[in-house]
């Protein structure tokens, strides 16, 4: 399974390959990563549909990721990719608002990654 981690953080990218090196290696995940939401839309373009999970920052400075959610959501229909949002605000209103945009789950920093890992196993 291919993922697409968008977060404005540059050292996600090394978090995420440290803590999956495994399933890495064993060509069970694909780690893209993009560090904006347009970057992130330049991606998902270029890939032309492939089958991609998407985990996505909310807050970031441009285009927050409820806003990448939207357009994903919206452009992406055949088939739409699962979006996962993440965020180190778990507020109601960033919740409530994902949800009515279609995400299709939501993880609170600091990510809890055995439970990460069995969802995107389990996906």
């Amino acid at each position: 399974m291919k993922i697409l981690v968008v977060d404005d953080e540059k050292d996600v990218k090394d978090l995420f390959l440290q803590r999956f090196r495994k399933e890495i290696r064993n060509g069970e995940l694909t780690f893209m990563f993009a560090f904006s939401g347009e970057e992130a839309l330049q991606m998902l373009n270029a890939m032309e549909q492939e089958a991609i999970l998407i985990l996505s920052d909310i807050n970031m400075p441009g285009m927050s990721g409820l806003e990448l959610l939207e357009k994903i959501k919206s452009e992406y229909v055949a088939p739409p990719p699962v979006v996962m949002m993440v965020t180190a605000y778990g507020d109601d209103e960033n919740y409530n608002t994902a949800k009515r945009l279609g995400a299709d789950d939501f993880l609170t920093k600091p990510v809890d990654f055995k439970m990460l890992k069995e969802k995107l196993l389990n996906t």
